[in-house]
This record gives structure tokens, C-alpha cells and sequence, in this order.
């Protein structure tokens, strides 16, 4: 009967390692509000070589990550902003997508569903992880000139613009 507690408690406690360790993965340290916009090259839909944090320094540019490109919940999500196109603009808002897909695969999915906006090929994940983000997470940012002002960690699909435009209200 000890032995029988006694394997149950070392089962208990790996499941709690485990669990712990999963935890810190998937809250990895986040940027916080106030932080700078992080210092990372990447490429953009095209192949092209792109210096996010000078990208992020100037104005207001509004940053959203999602899992995968062509899917219905990260469709929803980009073309929610798509549709806030007028709106952004007239706000001088700028938008970068962020997902782990090819340039190839970004380049389709913004001709598909013609997006307006800028997607990045985060392939080796050096975005993502100067965000602190888990790679399949869905979310968003809001910097103001270099400087973030507004972060939510389980961004929206349909309405991701409505929570974008929501925000930018309260800036101005």
C-alpha cells in the first residue's frame, strides 16, 4: 500500500512538472506595455528583408499574429482588418500579420483575400519569440511610435478590428 502511495505521488508531482513547464512555455515573458518595439529583422510576403523595429518607431502600427495562413479563423481575422481598411488608413494606422508560413504562402493568402496590408514570413520564429509568443497563439499589438501601448493576448477573429478601433479611439 506504501508503494502504491508512494508511485502515486511521484506521478502527481511529474504531472505537475510538466504541467509547469508548459505553463512557462505558453506565458513566455511577453512584451509589456511601455516596452520598445523589438529589434528583429525579418521577411516580408515578397521575400523581401524587413527592420521591424524601424518599421515600428514611427506612428501608430497595429501588429497581428495568427497560426496559419488560408485557415477560417486567421482568414477571418486578417480580412476583419481588411475590411477596417478606410478607417485605419484615415487614422494613418499601419499593419504587419505575423504567421509562421512561407513568403510564397503569405504572398497567396494576401492575393487571395486581397489584404492591403503587410504579412511576415515568421519561419524561424525570430518575431515570435522577440514578442515572447508561443508559436500557435493568436494575437495582437498596438505600438505607438516605437513604444507598445496595447497588447491582448487572445486576439479576436471576426472582430479583431472592431477591438483594434476600440483601442485607437482611446489613444486619441
Amino acid at each position: 500500500f506504501a508503494k502504491a502511495i508512494h508511485l502515486n505521488m511521484k506521478f502527481t508531482l511529474s504531472l505537475f512538472m510538466i504541467a509547469t513547464l508548459l505553463s512557462n512555455i505558453l506565458n513566455a515573458d511577453t512584451l509589456e506595455i511601455g516596452s520598445s518595439a523589438p529589434k528583429v529583422f525579418t521577411v516580408d510576403y515578397e521575400g523581401n528583408s524587413l527592420d521591424l523595429n524601424a518599421e515600428l518607431s514611427d506612428g501608430i502600427v497595429v501588429v497581428f499574429f495568427y497560426p496559419k495562413a488560408m485557415t477560417p479563423g486567421c482568414t477571418m481575422q486578417a480580412c476583419s482588418l481588411r475590411d477596417a481598411w478606410d478607417e485605419l488608413q484615415e487614422r494613418d494606422v499601419r499593419v504587419f500579420g505575423v504567421s509562421s508560413d512561407t513568403a510564397k504562402t503569405q504572398s497567396a493568402f494576401r492575393n487571395k483575400h486581397k489584404l492591403p496590408f503587410t504579412l511576415i514570413a515568421d519561419t524561424d520564429q525570430v518575431v515570435s519569440k522577440a514578442f515572447g509568443k508561443g508559436r500557435w497563439s493568436r494575437q495582437a499589438y498596438i505600438f505607438k511610435d516605437g513604444k507598445l501601448v496595447w497588447k491582448d493576448l487572445k486576439a479576436s477573429t471576426a472582430k479583431q478590428a472592431e477591438d483594434v478601433l476600440k483601442v485607437l479611439e482611446n489613444l486619441e
